[in-house]
């Protein structure tokens, strides 16, 4: 997503919300965000974007994609690599990583979480309501009473910068009143649809690795001189993943 100046890169969740997933890319593909604006910042909470206009009538059309999505807001647990966190957590049996993302689980089904810079699917009070055209990024403190409540799509990677600094919205619950206040999307595309010359490639640390369970003990015993106490536990959303830029990025 190109906005503000800047770029954000997401990473989508296709494993946990196949359908919205395949739904987003189907709207990239048709440029239906470029133009658009980012309607709401809310301080400690989201940054949210998508189609301002109040009036159904008037909204833009989803072209090819689908109007209407079921709620995926957990999966089956089976078949899913898992790095757990030891620690004990309030809103989940379990928790850990899967795939590159955060993740909850407990005897039957796993679910993802809302840790900073994970990407959401707005929705109305159905629980089916999702389009996946109306998105939301956590930008505050981890708001993980919505685990199971709103289907996650994916976590940004990278320019979460660009949008934290974003000028907060003064009407509730952070939207911005007037037209004049929101941001406009300049543009959102599919990594693959880009020329390769320009196409931005990262690799993260693959949360499967024996280099991540390090990376989670190294984070739950501090062993910096700084720290008196070495806390010995961790919250999994105080998890840091690695990101790094792959050296044939045309960025």
């Amino acid at each position: 997503m190109d906005v503000n100046g800047g770029r954000v890169l997401i990473e989508l969740a296709e494993a946990f919300a196949p359908q919205h997933v395949k739904n987003i890319q189907q709207l990239a593909r048709q440029h239906y965000w470029d133009g658009l604006a980012i309607v709401r910042a809310q301080e400690n909470y989201v940054v949210q974007w998508g189609d301002p206009e109040e009036d159904e009538a008037k909204r833009r059309s989803l072209g090819e994609a689908k109007t209407k999505l079921p709620a995926e807001f957990d999966r089956e647990r089976q078949a899913l690599p898992w790095q757990a966190i030891p620690d004990p957590d309030a809103y989940a049996a379990e928790t850990g990583f899967s795939l590159g993302f955060p993740v909850g689980r407990d005897s039957q089904r796993a679910w993802l979480l809302h840790c900073y810079g994970m990407v959401g699917a707005g929705r109305g009070n159905e629980a089916d309501s999702s389009k996946g055209s109306e998105l939301y990024v956590v930008s505050g403190h981890s708001p993980r009473h919505l685990d199971r409540n709103i289907t996650l799509v994916g976590r940004v990677i990278e320019g979460m910068s660009v949008l934290t600094t974003l000028s907060r919205g003064t009407g509730p619950l952070g939207f911005y009143e007037k037209p004049e206040q929101r941001v406009s999307i300049e543009r959102i595309r599919l990594a693959s649809e880009i020329d390769t010359a320009d196409r931005p490639r990262r690799q993260r640390l693959s949360t499967e690795s024996a280099s991540f369970a390090k990376l989670i003990e190294a984070r739950r015993f501090r062993h910096e001189d700084w720290f008196v106490n070495k806390v010995g536990r961790i919250e999994v959303c105080n998890v840091p993943l690695p990101v790094r830029r792959s050296p044939e990025s045309g960025d």
